[in-house]
């Protein structure tokens, strides 16, 4: 898809001056920053791309290469003024702070240090068997982790106390520094960019805000689920720091080897011995299925080895959908490897009868093969 222009994504015009090419990026991206749009993939791109576009046009060297080359003057390797370079994983706060000023970015710092304290996500892989991911159920799970410390909720400051706006930074959990032309933005080395000390830290979770925990949660598998589904319980996962939000626990489902069926996706398989003399005959027999019920089905007299049955709505449910697979009956005729005397009596006058009516398959067979070995 081709770029859009930058002037076009802010809503401005070539002689826009910088700060009104402030002023628009500025709104767009109170608009559609992910902080305030969390989940929510198009305000993510949008905010992208407005951020690509003030990168542009707010400097005047990459605003004229743009003017007269328009995006061409950004691709290549050699360029050295693509956007590559531009860094999204900055906070809300360093954003607006480094662009706007630290008044107006000042106000989203707070919710910017929580949301980079967030606690970690858990993984937790479950196994279960074939019989349970066709028709659901609800599972304990028991894991490890660390929940938010209920002495001092979460704060990390003992009773009485509380968190101390950090002198060093004024709370902001970062400092700038000039270094000649440049000026140099880094995490505050005293409070370790959460912008609070502890003055007194709390003396079960010695100023964490956490602890650890072994919880029981209980999960409900949906039915028709397969290997590698995921499972996400939002806020199951640690504890944030300093009261931040918890992260989640993922569960990753496994489904166990059957020793009769054989999945793929909303099918089932599986292969059916039968004797010789019932694929020549025919017959009708009782055969499983996954929910435990017995289905009947006719083979057909002269039945060949390897031709596959097909019972409609007998495999796995689709996840989330009131509608099931098939299940796939793969015919094996089991060729007698021990037979009594009158077994090959029987065979044996069965043969002759055999042989004065040659089977049009076999006799086409060798009628190639014959012009085959002519040729060859």
């Amino acid at each position: 898809m081709a770029k859009r222009d930058y002037y076009d994504i802010l809503g401005i015009n070539k002689s826009s001056s910088k700060e009104d090419i402030k002023k628009a990026y500025r709104k767009l991206a109170l608009k559609y920053h992910p902080d305030k749009n969390k989940g929510n993939k198009a305000s993510e791109e949008k905010f992208k791309e407005a951020s690509e576009a003030y990168h542009v046009l707010s400097d005047e060297k990459r605003k004229a290469n743009y003017d007269q080359f328009g995006h061409a003057a950004f691709e290549g390797a050699g360029s050295g003024q693509g956007f590559s370079n531009f860094d999204f994983s900055s906070s809300f706060s360093d954003i607006f702070e480094d662009f706007f000023g630290d008044n107006f970015g000042s106000s989203f710092g707070s919710t910017s240090r929580r949301s980079n304290n967030r606690g970690n996500d858990l993984r937790y892989d479950l196994s279960i068997s074939l019989e349970e991911a066709y028709k659901g159920l609800e599972k304990k799970v028991r894991y490890n982790t660390y929940k938010k410390c209920k002495d001092c909720s979460g704060s990390g400051a003992a009773k009485g106390s509380k968190p101390i706006t950090c002198n060093y930074c004024g709370g902001k959990g970062k400092i700038r520094s000039n270094q000649g032309f440049f000026t140099i933005q880094q995490t505050c080395h005293n409070c370790s960019g959460y912008g609070e000390t502890i003055g007194k830290p709390c003396n079960i979770c010695s100023g964490n805000g956490k602890i650890q925990s072994q919880e029981n949660v209980s999960v409900k598998i949906p039915r028709g689920v397969d290997d590698g589904t995921r499972i996400r319980l939002s806020g199951k996962g640690e504890a944030g720091t300093k009261g931040a939000t918890s992260g989640d626990l993922y569960l990753f489902i496994s489904i166990d080897s059957h020793n009769i069926f054989k999945r793929s996706e909303e099918n089932l398989y599986y292969e059916l011995p039968i004797t010789f003399s019932d694929a020549a005959l025919g017959t009708t027999v009782e055969v499983p299925s996954i929910d435990g019920g017995k289905s009947k089905i006719k083979i057909p007299s002269g039945t060949q080895h390897g031709k596959q049955l097909r019972l409609r709505g007998k495999g796995m449910p689709i996840l989330r959908r009131n509608i099931f697979g098939d299940l796939y009956i793969r015919i094996v005729t089991e060729v007698p490897t021990s037979l009594s005397k009158r077994q090959k009596e029987l065979l044996e006058e069965f043969k002759e009868i055999e042989d004065s009516k040659p089977n049009p398959i076999i006799k086409g067979f060798f009628e190639k093969a014959k012009k085959f070995w002519k040729g060859s």
